[in-house]
């Protein structure tokens, strides 16, 4: 065993034991478990949505993006601009919501607003289903941080295997608690780890970062462009637009139990204007891609380039740490959808009656959630990017009732809501896995435009209906 599979085993269970550390007391409930006592600082707060914003895509599937795609890399730096300026004031209304309402899941608003549980059962299904993907995103990228940092498949698959292992413990063991705490160490190796990588790019490309531009705008104009094939200005828009919808108007179960464990609506807003800072360290992935292009063969697998590179320009214990900290991007946000799906499916689709059956419910959905996401990452890894927009295209369905459900008073009705969502979903199951071609649309967006459509369509229809109604019983009194 080499020095770098040493430091990358022993740095993914240093990120474990941090998370067991964040426990305070043994919780008896799925509220304690979930959201903690609804009292998180700004400081707290700010690390858990950071952790679950900047993840093993920012690590490994901009580089790749950029490597193959060139500037069309850059539409994560644009969404990721989105979500915060619509977080400023969606998050601290889902708060306040959550707060009255005692929610612990997003389906809790939907059941709550909507007043329909046959609704929340709906949207529980519909987010773990797509959140899963994401879920596998985060494994598969795992395994493939250590496989190309030691060279090792055999190595990457076992690390794919431990880390989902010790990330399933420390959940179940500190819940969100021990997130947070994790969620400090991630964010400092993730800043650490980039600005390492970036330097040795710097230092092996002739003029350092200015050099690697100028060679791409010399040899390869194409990559300044949204001209390359699959990656044209359509797939730009759209994609930043499918994610910027999904992540901004609370879309994403997961992002939802750190906004509802905030102590304060202002710490919200107040995060919803900083932490667009971390899109500064977003840009640093790019450039490796770029990077990638000039000192890589064109055979390179994309999702490979970031530690590649790191491997030809780096000295193994700086490898390993560079590792260390691309897991840290894969272990917080795995430990935040597993609570995301673990909640939404004890909570609302299984419904256990007493505190405890309902929290060892939750236990036994963490693991098998995990345990599904690690099967699919061993045995059908996706390409990152594409894995990433499924899950905006799915969960962006339900976008639409979040938005009637967020105001003073919901004039949708739940069968309406209910109608848009299903409808919605089966589109995008029929264009993505039907074979049907929309050139470079995202088919998140053309699922969401049916999704409307029938959405209004059906509320017009019960409000004739129940115009007549009142009309019927009104003649029928006269």
């Amino acid at each position: 065993m080499n020095s770098t599979m040493v430091i990358t085993v022993v740095g993914i269970v240093a990120i474990a034991l941090v998370g067991v550390s964040g426990r305070r007391a043994p919780s008896t409930e799925l509220g304690e478990w979930t959201v903690g006592k609804r009292r998180f600082s700004t400081f707290t707060t700010w690390f858990l949505q950071a952790g679950e914003s900047f993840t093993t895509f920012s690590f490994l599937g901009l580089a790749g993006l950029a490597f193959g795609a060139g500037v069309a890399a850059s539409y994560a730096l644009c969404y990721l601009a989105i979500n915060f300026v619509l977080q400023y004031f969606t998050a601290p209304r889902m708060r306040q919501l959550g707060l009255r309402g005692g929610y612990l899941t997003q389906a809790d608003f939907f059941v709550d607003r909507y007043k329909s549980p046959l609704l929340g059962k709906v949207v529980a299904v519909v987010g773990a289903v797509f959140l899963l993907p994401y879920l596998q995103l985060q494994i598969t990228g795992l395994g493939m941080i250590v496989q190309l940092a030691t060279g090792s498949r055999a190595g990457g698959n076992w690390s794919m295997v431990l880390a989902t292992a010790l990330t399933v413990g420390f959940v179940l063991w500190s819940g969100i608690r021990g997130i947070a705490r994790v969620a400090y160490l991630k964010d400092a190796l993730m800043i650490v780890g980039l600005v390492v990588l970036v330097v040795g790019v710097a230092v092996s490309v002739h003029g350092g970062i200015t050099g690697v531009f100028e060679t791409v705008r010399d040899a390869h104009p194409e990559l300044l462009t949204l001209d390359q094939p699959g990656y044209d200005s359509t797939f730009f828009v759209t994609a930043v637009v499918i994610s910027g919808i999904g992540g901004g108007l609370g879309t994403m179960a997961h992002l939802w139990p750190p906004v509802l464990a905030a102590g304060s609506g202002r710490a919200l807003r107040s995060n919803a204007v900083w932490l667009p800072l971390y899109q500064i360290a977003l840009g640093i992935p790019v450039i490796v891609g770029f990077a990638g292009v000039l000192l890589l063969s064109k055979d390179a697998a994309p999702n490979s380039v970031a530690l590649t590179l790191a491997g030809q320009t780096l000295p193994g214990w700086l490898v390993g740490l560079v590792a260390v900290a691309a897991a840290s991007a894969a272990m917080v946000p795995s430990a935040a959808i597993v609570v995301g799906i673990s909640s939404l499916l004890s909570r609302n689709l299984f419904s256990a009656r007493s505190a405890r059956t309902q929290l060892r419910t939750n236990h036994v959905c963490v693991i098998a959630a995990a345990a599904l996401a690690l099967t699919l990452g061993l045995l059908r890894p996706g390409l990152l990017a594409d894995l990433l927009l499924l899950t905006y295209g799915g969960l962006t369905q339900l976008a639409p009732a979040i938005v009637m459900g967020l105001a003073k008073r919901v004039r949708l009705g739940a069968v309406p809501a209910l109608l848009g969502i299903v409808t919605g979903v089966a589109v995008l199951a029929w264009l993505t896995f039907g074979g049907v071609d929309v050139g470079t649309v995202d088919t998140g967006l053309i699922a969401l435009g049916v999704n409307v459509v029938v959405t209004v369509v059906a509320q017009v229809l019960v409000g004739v209906r129940r115009g007549r109604a009142v009309e019927a019983v009104g003649a029928r009194l006269g």
